[in-house]
């Protein structure tokens, strides 16, 4: 039998079945560590799997959110334009009755000197009220993926939008476009074993989408293992602010 000869990019000669295995090999090792989920061909086993994960994170935030609700914490947030901190404010965190958030001022950035009169004066008023109000447009999309939304979560994987792998050994990360809104993306890792997210990472835009936002977010136990978040990163690289929040202090209220 006669065995076609093929040569790649390098020169050398390889047998078509060569090739084919090859080819056959890279397939493999894809399909085993990526998962689509959504499309109408995809495995009915595939598509549960992903339901399943959301359903654990589902469960995995309301257990947190509720076990928090004892607890008192300290969260820090600093805002930073072109590397220098411009900000920094300390707030006391508790959940109160209805079940959102509340915060109480502990310490804020010094109350900073008038600024020159005139057309000078003016213009650096401008831009404290142009920054003030960037900040507040960066503070309304954090909120769209922090906490993570298992609605969302749905909605993206019943409209065929989601995937799923596995970036090591007992870990799953699930990703979704158009998660919050179009051309977005939200990327979520979970521990498996432990029921409990680990990280989030989102590709996002203020107002038009050359306007790019990216938000890292860590989470950490406690040692009770109530799982929280510990940590989150903005980086709006348009106007060169960054805003980094920590959350820290934990204690049951009343201790």
């Amino acid at each position: 039998m006669k065995v076609r000869i093929m040569r790649i990019a390098s020169g050398r000669a390889v047998s078509r079945v060569a090739v084919l295995s090859i080819f056959s090999v890279i397939a493999t090792l894809a399909a085993s560590s990526f998962v689509s989920i959504g499309s109408p061909t995809q495995d009915p086993a595939a598509k549960e799997q992903m339901q399943a994960k959301i359903a654990d994170i589902k469960a995995s935030l309301a257990m947190n959110q509720q076990a928090l609700r004892q607890y008192t914490w300290m969260e820090t947030t600093e805002i930073s334009l072109k590397g220098e901190v411009k900000s920094k404010t300390q707030n006391s965190c508790n959940y109160g009755p209805d079940g959102k958030v509340v915060k109480k001022l502990v310490s804020a950035p010094p109350e900073k000197k008038e600024a020159p009169r005139g057309l000078k004066g003016k213009i650096v008023e401008n831009k404290v009220d142009d920054l003030k109000d960037y900040m507040e447009s960066t503070a309304g999309l954090i909120k769209l993926y922090l906490p993570p939304d298992p609605a969302k979560m749905q909605a993206a994987f019943q409209a065929g939008r989601a995937q799923l792998t596995q970036p090591s050994a007992g870990k799953a990360m699930l990703t979704f476009t158009d998660y919050a809104l179009k051309g977005d993306k939200f990327s979520l890792t979970f521990d498996t074993a432990g029921k409990k997210i680990v990280s989030v990472n989102v590709h996002s835009y203020l107002e038009k989408p050359d306007d790019v936002v990216t938000l890292t977010a860590d989470f950490t136990s406690l040692p009770e293992g109530i799982n929280y978040l510990s940590k989150s990163v903005l980086d709006a690289t348009a106007k060169k602010v960054q805003v980094k929040t920590t959350n820290a202090g934990y204690k049951k209220a009343g201790q």
